[in-house]
């Protein structure tokens, strides 16, 4: 019977997690694949406080308590809010507390189609707002285009290099969307998440300052070679620091700093650990995990396995432990990601 509701649970998308004390939840069943980019893990944890993970469930929380504390077996709805998934596509979940066998439950549930009716629903509440409140909607709204407008021309001026090299606009802002889901794994605030997400792309910007000859050449560099490959770091943040643009000057960094190794073997500075920009160690990480999984003209594509097993190996020396820890639970995030965005023609962020 367990493995027929875990079933049942799985095919509607929900969660269901046993109230364990007034914050700490424990999930019961499988985890749902959505949940684990808010988590931050595929690893089910022992307890949680799901308010710092949906901040939206404070308020629904109270009524909950009482629900609870009533023992009333009819289901008490939090209605629908919509959270940001790691592909930046909106998520509509709905949160239900009952009291169930002497115990206090609440079911997450990503709505999917549902969420559809309950947008009709919500629209004839909205008519009902104060003018000042409509106002303020409609700035948030054009404020989100904007941002929107923003990331994909930085998008597609930096696949514009792509003319020049193997990598791809797919690629590229996958890198993006990589880096942002470690940056929300980490507790970044949303304003920085959205810079990491748009300068993380930028971080071979500065091959656009390397010769053809080298860009392109297949076989081993010569030493000269590699010295002037080495500059395209150097080139890339000179083009982009100084903007007084948060999302630049992140992107600056990273450029200057995403061949840094975690031993200092690296370069441009031969910089040790966390003297490396944290942005710039996650882009490390992260393009590296993509250009192993992907064929390029001069090598076939990894399995997944194999480039996990390698980039183990790299962890302490080439990569930050700490950090490929975290990029590890996220992997089932990850490979999504790299599953779903193909195309340049898919890049448009969805808000």
């Amino acid at each position: 019977m367990d493995s027929l509701f875990a079933s049942i649970y799985h095919t509607l998308n929900i969660a269901v997690f046993l109230r364990r004390d007034e914050q700490c939840f424990a999930l019961q069943a499988q985890m749902p694949e959505w949940l684990m980019f808010f988590l931050g893990t595929s690893i089910a944890p022992q307890t949680c406080d799901l308010t710092d993970v949906f901040p939206y469930l404070t308020c629904f929380m109270d009524d909950a308590e009482q629900h609870w504390q009533a023992k009333r077996s009819a289901p008490l709805t939090s209605g629908v809010w919509v959270e940001t998934n790691e592909l930046g596509q909106e998520l509509a979940l709905e949160a239900t507390a009952l009291w169930a066998d002497g115990q206090a439950i609440l079911l997450l549930q990503d709505l999917g189609e549902k969420y559809r009716q309950e947008v009709s629903r919500l629209q004839q509440v909205r008519d009902g707002l104060l003018t000042q409140e409509k106002l303020e909607n409609e700035v948030q709204k054009r404020t989100l285009k904007l941002k929107q407008r923003e990331e994909e021309i930085a998008i597609k001026l930096v696949s514009l290099t792509s003319y020049r090299d193997e990598e791809t606009g797919a690629h590229v802002r996958r890198i993006g969307l990589y880096a942002a889901a470690m940056a929300k794994a980490l507790g970044w605030p949303v304003c920085q998440i959205d810079d990491i997400r748009m300068a993380a792309p930028m971080h071979d910007l500065g091959k656009i300052g390397i010769p053809d000859k080298i860009l392109l050449k297949k076989g081993k560099l010569t030493e000269v070679e590699f010295s002037i490959m080495k500059r395209h770091t150097e080139i890339g943040a000179k083009m982009l620091q100084d903007s007084n643009i948060p999302a630049l000057d992140m992107a600056a960094e990273i450029a200057l700093c995403h061949h840094e190794k975690w031993d200092g073997s690296g370069y441009p500075r031969e910089l040790h650990g966390e003297e490396i920009p944290l942005a710039a160690r996650i882009t490390t990480i992260v393009d590296i995990y993509d250009a192993l999984v992907h064929e390029r003209v001069y090598k076939k594509a990894m399995c997944e396995k194999e480039a996990v097993e390698l980039m183990s190996s790299m962890a302490g020396a080439h990569l930050d432990p700490q950090l490929f820890r975290v990029f590890m639970e996220l992997l089932p995030v990850m490979r999504r990601i790299r599953t779903e965005v193909h195309e340049i023609d898919d890049l448009i962020v969805s808000y």
